[in-house]
């Protein structure tokens, strides 16, 4: 039977070079879809509590998605899955460009990394070939000249190359992996995992390889509609024209977003961080899509004039300019656009960077680091030359940079004096650029991420109804029966707005659709969603089905954390975002001051009674894992 998904894993282990292949069953395509949710069950059976992260027994799971390769709209995705060096935790990342469509094409469903190898090595695959091969040459090669060399080399541009930079090879925590050069599955520490393996790269050659769908005439009745109904979303040509960044200042004015270490909510130069400012003053040189985007969001810029003329890269998207720029104090285009190539290229995940530099600007500021700890550099706020000399350090862990390299939580355990109340994380993650004391389905979803505070498990946009777009509100409306909900400062429904967005994310990652599509621009709905999964795999699965897997997989990640010891009392936001008033004008004001401890575990309480888990413990009830399936979760995280 013709399937755009086979459940078809290529396991690998360095230690010992064997190779070998897995096939799924229809049962456990059908409950888990693919992508994230075979990840995460992956992931489960083959890592638990004793799992060190850096440890040859952890493993790097990659996964394309059921419909990448296809020709449904923006659906390039691959997830990692992995247990995170920087959390401890559960860990999925989700990244774009050419890469997932290329490794779909020579028949990798699922890739699986075991092992340790005892030299750096680089993967080859293609569609006759799977070889492990000799990557001395590549050692502190940037992420640039990595992609180069091993085109040059392999005498192939059709190659499509994820790999690792130096702050990877170093070890930073928060390294990341670089598909198709500028795509990043950045957080968590996905590249620090890589490189632990001694594993620099995977390169995968199409060969004129292809994916083919089970009944091409329906199914591409729902991709043309699908292509129709992002069209016509009003947010897609915003997409289209600014990126991820505002085409306005808007959001800076309205306090949505955090800036000098999140002690603000507004910034100066805000036009500065704009999508029109890059068109304005030329930067912006063309609009790039991952593999099957019709919207093209990336941006590919170069600055054209100044002590940085040259520097190029994608982006920066708009978390970068707000970790590097606005929580930094700066707001100079040219240094923006270089602190960006930077991240890109030494291979860092850009908000855990920010952040951290911001925690250790504060503590300059506070006097807790000195001259003498950073060899000389004043790391003001504002400073863009500092930063660039940081980053350095941190890539290599030279002098503070091997403490700043462990990430906010661990450096501010190290340099203590209190210094762990600006450091803007929670469970070890350093929160995402979302002003989560303006954004209260937000802050709940923040809180409940299994990830951690960030906004890449659940994109809440919707809850600012009109402000955002029309269709944002006849979203609210849908969950909640009421657009009076559509406001971001109120508590009643955040619940139930945070568990759609989840749900319908965990699809999203599961079949490889880009999210802009499913939680920014609305051009595809959990019914879409349900008949392209159905067309493509041959696999019969209703709306109503679909979402009860993502939820499904929504919950397998959070037995995941529970099995290694979290409970209610890890769903917290940084200490900062719950117990201080932020300064600056602010248009969305809370009920409360902040998101206190009293309004959090409000939303908490209902977000547990409508999802079935325990008010105290914060665990999925037994009968709500029996309801989902998942009755093998009870049995490590419930005592017998």
């Amino acid at each position: 039977m013709k399937s755009s998904y086979y459940g078809k894993i290529l396991h690998i282990n360095l230690s010992n070079n064997k190779i070998w292949y897995d096939i799924l069953g229809e049962e456990e395509i059908k409950l888990y879809l693919g992508g994230r949710g075979i990840g995460a069950k992956l992931l489960w059976d083959m890592t638990d509590n004793r799992t060190d992260p850096l440890s040859k027994e952890n493993v790097l799971i990659f996964s394309t998605g059921v419909l990448t390769g296809t020709n449904v709209p923006s659906s390039g995705r691959t997830t990692i899955n992995f247990k995170s060096p920087l959390t401890g935790r559960y860990f999925k990342c989700s990244v774009g460009g050419g890469w997932g469509l290329r490794a779909k094409m020579v028949g990798v469903d699922h890739l699986v990394i075991h092992g340790k190898a005892k030299k750096p090595v680089y993967i080859y695959i293609s569609v006759d070939k799977v070889e492990i091969r000799n990557a001395s040459f590549l050692l502190r090669k940037s992420v640039k000249e990595t992609n180069r060399i091993l085109k040059e080399k392999i005498e192939d541009n059709s190659i499509d190359v994820a790999c690792i930079g130096p702050a990877g090879e170093s070890k930073v925590k928060y390294a990341s992996i670089m598909f198709s050069i500028y795509n990043t599955a950045a957080r968590g520490g996905s590249g620090t995992v890589m490189a632990s393996k001694n594993l620099k790269a995977i390169v995968v050659n199409p060969n004129h390889g292809k994916v083919y769908v089970n009944d091409p005439e329906n199914f591409y009745k729902y991709v043309k509609s699908s292509l129709e109904d992002t069209y016509n979303d009003s947010h897609s040509p915003v997409m289209y024209k600014y990126g991820t960044s505002p085409d306005n200042v808007s959001m800076f004015d309205e306090g949505l977003v955090a800036s000098y270490n999140f002690r603000r909510q507004t910034i100066e130069n805000s036009y500065n961080f704009t999508g029109k400012c890059q068109i304005d003053e030329g930067y912006l040189k063309r609009r790039v899509g991952c593999g099957s985007c019709i919207i093209g969001c990336h941006r590919f810029t170069v600055v054209p004039s100044g002590s940085f003329k040259g520097t190029y890269s994608e982006g920066p998207e708009l978390e970068t300019y707000l970790a590097l720029g606005a929580r930094l104090g700066i707001t100079d285009e040219n240094y923006l656009m270089k602190l960006n190539e930077m991240a890109n290229d030494f291979g860092f995940d850009s908000i855990s960077l920010g952040s951290t530099i911001a925690w250790a600007m504060e503590s300059y500021e506070k006097g807790l680091i000195t001259k003498k700890d950073t060899n000389g550099l004043e790391i003001k706020w504002g400073n863009g030359d500092a930063v660039i000399e940081l980053i350095k350090m941190i890539a290599s862990r030279e002098g503070i940079g091997d403490l700043l390299a462990e990430g906010t939580k661990k450096a501010s355990e190290v340099i203590g004096n209190n210094s762990e109340e600006w450091a803007v994380q929670a469970n070890g993650l350093e929160q995402s650029g979302v002003e989560t004391r303006a954004m209260l389905s937000y802050a709940l979803a923040f809180a409940l991420n299994p990830r951690g505070p960030d906004h890449l498990t659940t994109e809440c946009l919707a809850e600012l109804g009109k402000s955002f777009s029309p269709e944002a509100e006849k979203i609210i409306e849908k969950i909640t029966g009421d657009k009076k909900y559509a406001v971001p400062y109120m508590t009643e429904k955040r619940a139930d707005i945070v568990t759609w967005h989840e749900n319908i994310y965990a699809v999203s990652d599961a079949l490889g659709i880009c999210a802009f599509l499913t939680t920014a621009s609305y051009g595809i709905d959990e019914e879409k969603c349900a008949k392209l999964f159905t067309y493509a795999t041959g696999i019969k699965i209703s709306s109503d089905e679909i979402m009860e897997s993502g939820r499904r997989i929504v919950t397998l990640e959070r037995c995941y954390n529970n099995r290694e010891g979290c409970t209610r009392e890890n769903d917290v936001l940084p200490k900062r975002l719950m117990n201080e008033i932020a300064e600056g004008r602010v248009k969305y004001q809370p009920i409360k001051p902040v998101n206190s401890k009293e309004i959090l575990d409000k939303m908490l309480d209902d977000y547990y009674e409508l999802n079935g888990w325990d008010k105290k413990t914060g665990y999925p009830e037994k009968g709500t894992l029996e309801k989902l399936k998942l009755f093998f979760c009870a049995d490590k995280i419930y005592p017998r």
